[in-house]
């Protein structure tokens, strides 16, 4: 089989890469795209004069403004974003057609069989950040490598705009001193288990059998064996499919009990029922599922297989939900994961007779 040639670009600070670009005045200075702080907002994304005070995005816009208080924080104009988003993807198709973004701001490209630069992933993402640069006046990192697992890493090496290159020759050393917690899929919890258990980097992961790390992580420990020897077989996915359909609100001001909670809940799925609307016939309703995020950010999600979908069925989960915490409450959510008909359908023509 041949060495697939795999290119991750990730836009740099992308909201606020735009807002910079659209007003010079705001270069240079600690920049946030987000919500107010007064409203209980949230940072979106930030540039890196703001990451250098610790803003981070996800966090809370009143924080952001403890850590900076010159932060400037504007409001996102997602219109503009998702239009500069296919001004990129545009660049993109130029060189392959096998492209599966990930959001707005970064993409898998697949280009093994691109005549382009006589072949040459680095080529290509060479000339793919140059013209971004050039006609589009931001900046994008790129990573090159075999697989998806690798690119993605690769991208982030070299960030703000930079450009790094994983070679097939140079997979095994470069993935034995990697530190585990940059595996695909391993969090704060499974990092914390893996350093109780002396695991730091992939050469330590290599020291364990497979089934040593089926036992400690279940059907993640394949993965983590696999990772550990740089193998990533994912295919640059070209037709993206939803997995659900889902509406949720940050409240001005904490909801105190479950009461309040279920107060709610009328009106969120209200607008749920008006997303799944729009869905296409392609798609049938599973399992609902609520969100709940409480004061302190922490969160959790629980859904529910085989429950109806309406609303007695979300009052229990959202009850369940609320008891795991227990606490005041930032945001709520409803949502319904979605079960893909047309791949079924497929699959039954395939073998029609």
């Amino acid at each position: 089989m041949s060495v697939r040639k795999i290119i991750h670009v990730d836009c740099d600070c992308f909201y606020a890469a735009i807002e910079m670009r659209d007003d010079p005045s705001l270069a240079l200075k600690p920049l946030a795209v987000g919500g107010a702080a007064d409203r209980r907002g949230v940072i979106a994304t930030c540039n890196y004069e703001a990451r250098a005070y610790g803003v981070r995005s996800a966090m809370a816009s009143g924080h952001a403004l403890k850590l900076c208080p010159d932060l400037l924080i504007v409001k996102p104009r997602m219109d503009v974003y998702k239009a500069v988003s296919r001004e990129i993807q545009t660049i993109f198709r130029d060189y392959t057609e096998v492209i599966e973004p990930l959001s707005l701001d970064e993409a898998f490209l697949d280009v093994s069989q691109s005549l382009h630069f006589d072949g040459s992933a680095t080529r290509i993402a060479q000339d793919i950040r140059r013209r971004v640069s050039q006609e589009l006046h931001i900046t994008v990192s790129a990573g090159v490598a075999p697989n998806k697992f690798l690119a993605k890493i690769a991208s982030d090496w070299k960030k703000p705009n930079g450009l790094f290159v994983i070679t097939p020759d140079q997979v095994e050393a470069f993935v034995a001193a990697l530190p585990v917690s940059k595996l695909h899929g391993v969090g704060k919890v499974t990092a914390d288990k893996l350093a109780r258990l002396r695991i730091r980097t992939c050469d330590d992961l290599r020291a364990w059998s497979k089934l040593a790390l089926v036992k400690e992580f279940g059907s993640f420990g394949e993965r983590l064996w696999g990772l550990a020897r740089g193998l990533d077989e994912r295919a640059v996915q070209t037709d993206s499919r939803r997995q659900s359909v889902s509406v949720e609100t940050t409240y001005n001001q904490d909801l105190p009990d479950l009461p309040a909670c279920l107060e709610q809940l009328p009106q969120l799925l209200d607008e749920l029922a008006t997303r799944m609307a729009r869905l296409d016939s392609s798609y049938r309703a599973d399992k609902p599922f609520v969100k709940v995020k409480f004061h302190d950010f922490t969160q959790t999600t629980l859904e529910q297989a085989g429950a109806r979908r309406d609303l007695d069925s979300y009052r229990v989960l959202l009850g369940a939900a609320f008891a795991r915490g227990n606490k005041p409450v930032r945001l709520l959510g409803v949502g319904v994961r979605l079960h893909d008909l047309r791949g079924r359908h497929e699959q039954l023509e395939l073998f029609a007779p």
